[in-house]
C-alpha cells in the first residue's frame, strides 16, 4: 500500500534541463559574478503524548534527520539568476516520511519590466495566518507537518510583467504533483491509510495534464491587492473508501479557482482577507479567511513586540466530497518577538469551531544559538472530541517537536 518516493517524469525532465545551466554557471562564474553554496542540517525529535489510535502507531518518539543544500548564482548585472534548493529527510519510523525533493532548480531572467523563470520553483500567495486559501500552485508536502507550510517544487514557466497598472504573472505548468500521505505506521493520518497507488484523475493525462494560472498584484496606498485564476488539477484530492473498506483512494478532479488576497496596513494594524471560489470539486463553493493583527511595540518599555491575531474562517464546500475542519471557525493567536541578538520569537494560536468548541492549539518557538546553530520547538495539542469533526482523527496525536539546526 505504501509506495516509495518516485520523481514524476515531467519533474525529471525539468531537472535534467536546468542542471546543465547550474553547472555552466558554476564553471563560468567570474569574480564579478556571485556564486554561493550553503546547506542546512537538522536533527528532529518528535514526542507524542499518547500511543496512536490506529494499527502500527504504538510508539511515542519519532526521530528524523534532514539535509537541505542550496546553490545560488547571480550575474554581475543582476539580470540572470540560477537557484537550486534540495531537500532530503530520513525518518526512523515512517517510510513515507523518508523522502527527497527538489524544492527549487530554476533559471531566472529579469529586467526593469520583465521577469522570466523556467524550472522548478515554489510560489507563495496569501496574507492570513491560520490558513493559506489562495496558495494553489505548489503541492503541500503533507508528510512534513500538519500545518501545510511545506511545499513540493513545481515545474513551471513563469512570465512576469511589471506595468504602471500593477504586476501580471502567467504560470504555465506541464503537470502537477500528487500529495503524499503518512504510511500505515505514520502518525497524523486519517483513520484509514491512503493508498496512493490507487490514485485516479479526472484528466485522461493524469499528472501530466497541462495547467495554467494568472495572477495580478498591485498596491494602492496602504492596500496590497492580489487576484488570481487557476485551471488544473486540484492539489486537494477527494478521498473515498475502497471496495474492501481497508483504505482511502485519492481522486484528483480538474478545477477552476478564482481568488483574492488583500492586506491593508494602518498604524499598528494589519487587516487581512483571503477568499476563493472553486468549481469542479463537487458543487461550486466559496471559502474565506478574514481577520486582523495588532502589534504592541516595545511592550512595557522593553524591546519586545507583541502581535495579537484574530481571524474568522468559513468554507462552504460539500464535506461529503472533501471534509474540512475549517467550515466555521475562529482563530486567535499571539506573536512575541524579543528583538534580541538571538532573534528569539514565539507564536501561539488556538483554532476553535463555532459549533463544537476548540479543535487545536499550536505553539512555535525559535532561537539562534550563535552564528551557525538554531533551536526550534513546536507543540500541537488536538482538542476535538466530536466524532463528526474531521479533526477528531488526530485526537491521540498531540505532540512536541524539537529541532536542532546547523547552517553551513
Amino acid at each position: 500500500m505504501d509506495k516509495a518516493y518516485k520523481t514524476p517524469k515531467s519533474f525529471r525532465r525539468f531537472g535534467a534541463g536546468i542542471a546543465p545551466l547550474i553547472l555552466a554557471a558554476a564553471a563560468n562564474s567570474t569574480a564579478a559574478d556571485s556564486l554561493s553554496f550553503g546547506a542546512q542540517a537538522t536533527l528532529e525529535a518528535r514526542y507524542f503524548a499518547e500511543a496512536g489510535a490506529f494499527s502500527g502507531q504504538n510508539y511515542d518518539t519519532q526521530l528524523s534527520f534532514t539535509f537541505q543544500p542550496d546553490i545560488g548564482w547571480d550575474s554581475d548585472d543582476g539580470k540572470h539568476q540560477i537557484r537550486f534548493d534540495g531537500f532530503y529527510r530520513y525518518d526512523s519510523l515512517d517510510d513515507a516520511r523518508t523522502h527527497a525533493d527538489i524544492r527549487e532548480a530554476n533559471y531566472r531572467y529579469s529586467n526593469a519590466d520583465w521577469d522570466i523563470l523556467v524550472g522548478v520553483n515554489r510560489v507563495f500567495w496569501g496574507v492570513t495566518e491560520s490558513r493559506h486559501l489562495v496558495n494553489i500552485i505548489n503541492q503541500i508536502d503533507a508528510v512534513e507537518d500538519i500545518d501545510e507550510e511545506d511545499f513540493l517544487g513545481q515545474p513551471m514557466l513563469q512570465i512576469g510583467r511589471q506595468t504602471e497598472l500593477g504586476r501580471f504573472d502567467l504560470y504555465l505548468m506541464p503537470g502537477f504533483r500528487e500529495r503524499q500521505f503518512p504510511s500505515l505506521a505514520g502518525r497524523l493520518r486519517p483513520g484509514l491509510p491512503v493508498d496512493e497507488s490507487a490514485a485516479t484523475f479526472e484528466s485522461s493525462k493524469g499528472t501530466h495534464a497541462p495547467e495554467a494560472a494568472l495572477r495580478y498584484s498591485h498596491y494602492i496606498g496602504d492596500l496590497d491587492i492580489g487576484l488570481h485564476v487557476f485551471h488544473g488539477s486540484s492539489r486537494e484530492p477527494t478521498l473515498t473508501v475502497n471496495g474492501g473498506g481497508t483504505a482511502l483512494e485519492p481522486y484528483y478532479p480538474t478545477i477552476t479557482q478564482v481568488g483574492v488576497d488583500l492586506q491593508y496596513t494602518t498604524d499598528a494594524w494589519l487587516w487581512k482577507l483571503e477568499g476563493i471560489v472553486r468549481k469542479g470539486q463537487g458543487k461550486t463553493f466559496g471559502a474565506a479567511v478574514a481577520g486582523a493583527e495588532y502589534t504592541l511595540y516595545q511592550v512595557g518599555g522593553s524591546g519586545m513586540d507583541l502581535g495579537l491575531i484574530a481571524e474568522a474562517l468559513y468554507d462552504g464546500r460539500d464535506d461529503t466530497v472533501y471534509p474540512t475542519i475549517y467550515d466555521r471557525d475562529v482563530f486567535v493567536g499571539a506573536r512575541l518577538a524579543l528583538n534580541d541578538e538571538a532573534d528569539t520569537s514565539v507564536l501561539a494560536g488556538l483554532l476553535t469551531d463555532v459549533d463544537d468548541g476548540p479543535q487545536a492549539l499550536r505553539i512555535e518557538a525559535e532561537r539562534r544559538l550563535g552564528e551557525n546553530w538554531a533551536v526550534e520547538l513546536v507543540g500541537q495539542a488536538f482538542l476535538e472530541d466530536d466524532p463528526a469533526n474531521t479533526a477528531q482523527n488526530f485526537e491521540h496525536d498531540s505532540f512536541f517537536t524539537l529541532r536542532l539546526k546547523h547552517f553551513f
